[in-house]
């Protein structure tokens, strides 16, 4: 507003009112005039615990947020991004899905991660349940995952880099790069000789989830209401020791309680549960931690990495999606519709806003929240899901370039930077270095 204008919109003396603007301008001066004093005179560290960042307003935390994201490593446990690629057509021989530009579905793509600072994106390199029963499939399409994921480095080097260590992706941080560190979901794809364990480390994967939505020859699934063996078998005890040596992550997402139980049992190192939310807000969904299996993670000293999916963030989500999906489902078939017609896309998306409302940024904060106040904050970190979880996603955490929304979250619940540096990377971090380092110690 020009400054007359001002004047004359107030019915004040005008002479005051100048006298107090002038003061207002001055002491915003002065203020801007202090923070960059100490900004040059204050570390990082001293200048967060100089500031209350619950007294901001959500702008103010936001844009904070968006420095803290870009300043610091974000690594997500899981990105399914390697199976979207191939189901979008990405072969060894072409490229269909392009996610070095901004792609207009999915949640990854690198413009995005670069807007959300996300710098290591774990590649899920996703095993269905199904090729086991199919001997050499399972590992066969891990092969591939790998080889596309590579593939994906080698085609966009300005943009993209493997990872194989904390180090590398230290490395990639500094270039600006995205890294691309990988862990396979699904232990199936080990067959059933324990050789693999080696060969798989020694194809660039740095976790192994156990199970997947079946049983396997590892061990039981929380999927699954078979229980073969009522946790690990014989040969997942060994394939778990055998992780341990090589220097491979065992990761406990998916498994049954039982499984999970004897899997820590075995460790020498700490273990991740690489997309894993709170049983406390999901009652009765095994694949969810409970309580007791944060504290015993907590105790192996591993890290618990929160999924962001709707079903696995809220129960009445995810009982409200099943309901819609039950109406919907009616409705193609009573109005002979497919899933692809746009007429239903656009109806089932009004739909499903208007009756099954989806959680917000702040539940999974919540489950932060949760672990935190029950082992501490060193014990947990993210693990989103992207491209796994289908439109479940909450509101905030659409896509990859909105990590700083959860972050201004956290910074409004009195989360410092060092805490949220812990959850954005040092803690997995820790138990990626701790695995390395005794796989070290034991080729002595």
């Amino acid at each position: 507003m020009p400054l007359m204008d001002y004047f004359t919109s107030k019915k004040e003396n005008p002479i005051i009112l100048g006298i107090s603007l002038t003061h207002q301008l001055m002491r915003k001066y002065f203020n801007t005039v202090l923070l960059a004093a100490l900004a040059v005179a204050c570390s990082p560290k001293e200048q967060d615990a100089s500031i209350d960042y619950t007294t901001l307003s959500d702008a103010e935390r936001l844009e904070v947020a968006k420095e803290i994201a870009h300043e610091t490593i974000i690594v997500d446990g899981h990105v399914d991004l390697p199976y979207r690629m191939k189901v979008g057509g990405f072969t060894l021989q072409r490229e269909v899905l392009d996610v070095s530009v901004r792609t207009p579905d999915g949640n990854f793509d690198f413009p995005r991660a670069k807007e959300g600072g996300l710098d290591a994106p774990f590649m899920s390199i996703y095993i269905p349940a199904g090729l086991q029963q199919t001997p050499g499939s399972s590992k066969a399409l891990a092969d591939s995952l790998i080889l596309m994921t590579e593939r994906l480095a080698e085609t966009f080097p300005d943009q993209f880099a493997m990872a194989y260590s904390p180090s590398d992706v230290e490395t990639n941080f500094t270039a600006g790069k995205v890294s691309l560190p990988m862990g396979m979901e699904n232990g199936s794809a080990l067959e059933d000789d324990i050789n693999n364990v080696a060969y798989f480390q020694e194809r660039g994967i740095r976790y192994i989830t156990l199970t997947h939505g079946k049983a396997n020859l590892i061990g039981d699934s929380s999927y699954d209401t078979v229980r073969l063996y009522n946790g690990l078998s014989e040969y997942g005890e060994k394939v778990v020791a055998e992780m341990n040596r090589v220097g491979i992550m065992v990761d406990l997402s998916h498994v049954s309680d039982d499984t999970f139980k004897d899997a820590l049992a075995i460790t020498k190192v700490p273990v991740i549960a690489s997309h894993s939310s709170v049983r406390k807000f999901t009652p009765d969904f095994e694949r969810n931690m409970s309580d007791e299996l944060i504290q015993a993670m907590a105790k192996n000293g591993g890290v618990m990495m929160i999924n962001f999916g709707g079903t696995f963030i809220d129960s009445a989500y995810a009982a409200g999606s099943g309901k819609a999906r039950e109406h919907l489902v009616n409705y193609m078939a009573e109005n002979n519709m497919s899933r692809g017609d746009s007429a239903f896309k656009a109806y089932a998306s009004e739909y499903m806003a208007a009756n099954n409302p989806f959680p917000t940024v702040q539940r999974v904060a919540d489950h932060i929240d949760h672990v935190k106040n029950l082992v501490g904050i060193d014990y947990v970190g993210l693990g989103s899901d992207f491209d796994g979880v289908g439109d479940s996603l909450p509101t905030g955490l659409k896509d990859v370039s909105m990590y700083p929304n959860l972050i201004a979250e956290l910074l409004k619940r009195g989360y410092s930077r060092e805490e949220i540096e812990k959850i954005c990377y040092k803690n997995v971090f820790r138990v990626w270095q701790a695995v390395e380092d005794y796989a070290v110690s034991q080729k002595g």
